[in-house]
């Protein structure tokens, strides 16, 4: 029996099929014939399954693999809130206050699962399979600059002594100042290193388009154009999203760092050239998207207390 219901659904699927030049009937016998999904196929498994390929034998590469995987996944879906934020046509208190509270919960999910990495694998076969990853580093994430680029003005992304070096409203000065060419440049010489090199030549002009696009519309200028009330209410959110990504985070590598790569009397280096011992500190790179709401203090004491 086709209830009234029914028909007024089969009305619509005319005319939506209709205006793409589609005939109904033909698309109705393509849902007869075609098989019922299955959640395997909708999710991809066996192809997500098989996207890790170490480079070794070795068991715990694969917890490595996986975990960073994950990691990028997540900031797949924070970058997805913060373009809701920064792209709405109208950006009001609530989406700004639902789309801030997911990238705050990947990013909890993430620095609370970062014990897979500190204690979930084994250090001798870490310092094993690490040699054959050079000269690869999560250094290189480039998912995790562009959350970067799209939360706060591009000169916030660069040393508080080079700022004045900076082009005033130039993106590319910025960029060519911004703070993590330092954490990949050799210390003796400040020659760029292999693994900042290969990053550059893949993600430099993308990463300016995306400067140019958010430079009236990142989240620190999008919070400013709410209203004071409304500012005040997603305050306590926008903080915990700036200690997350500027302090909490970059705290857990500098734990896994020192658990796997400091052994007396030299440290060991990174996979990528990193100066990891003075670069993945937050109290000493001092990176903080939203000054406006931190005190004096806070800002005085930054990374030195983070949870």
């Amino acid at each position: 029996m086709v209830t009234t219901e029914i028909a007024e659904k089969i009305k619509r699927l005319e005319e939506k099929y209709a205006a793409m030049g589609q005939d109904l009937s033909s698309y109705l016998d393509g849902l007869l014939y075609a098989d019922y999904l299955t959640y395997w196929d909708y999710i991809q498994l066996d192809v997500l399954l098989n996207l890790q390929h170490p480079r070794t034998p070795i068991p715990d590469e694969n917890i490595f693999i996986i975990y960073h995987q994950i990691t990028e996944l997540y900031f797949k879906l924070a970058l997805q809130a913060i373009e809701q934020i920064c792209l709405a046509k109208e950006p009001t208190e609530e989406i700004f206050t639902t789309q801030i509270k997911r990238v705050n919960n990947y990013f909890r999910n993430l620095i609370n699962s970062f014990e897979i990495m500190v204690d979930g694998m084994d250090k001798d076969q870490f310092l094993q399979f690490r040699m054959a990853l050079l000269p690869a580093s999560g250094f290189q994430s480039g998912q995790f600059r562009k959350i970067e680029i799209c939360s706060t003005n591009l000169i916030n992304l660069v040393y508080e002594n080079q700022r004045p070096e900076v082009v005033p409203n130039d993106l590319q000065s910025a960029l060519d100042h911004i703070y993590w060419l330092k954490g990949a440049s050799e210390l003796a010489t400040g020659k760029k290193t292999l693994t900042l090199r290969q990053f550059e030549a893949k993600y430099k002009h993308e990463f300016l388009r995306l400067a140019e696009q958010y430079r009236d519309c990142n989240m620190a200028a999008t919070f400013s154009k709410l209203p004071a009330d409304a500012q005040e209410r997603i305050k306590p959110l926008l903080m915990e999203y700036d200690l997350n990504i500027n302090v909490r985070w970059p705290l857990m590598h500098y734990k896994s760092a020192v658990r796997y790569l400091h052994k007396k009397p030299e440290d060991i280096a990174a996979t990528g050239g990193t100066n990891w011992q003075q670069y993945l500190p937050p109290k000493n790179k001092r990176i903080i998207f939203f000054k406006d709401v931190w005190t004096d203090q806070e800002l005085e004491d930054w990374g030195k207390n983070a949870f």
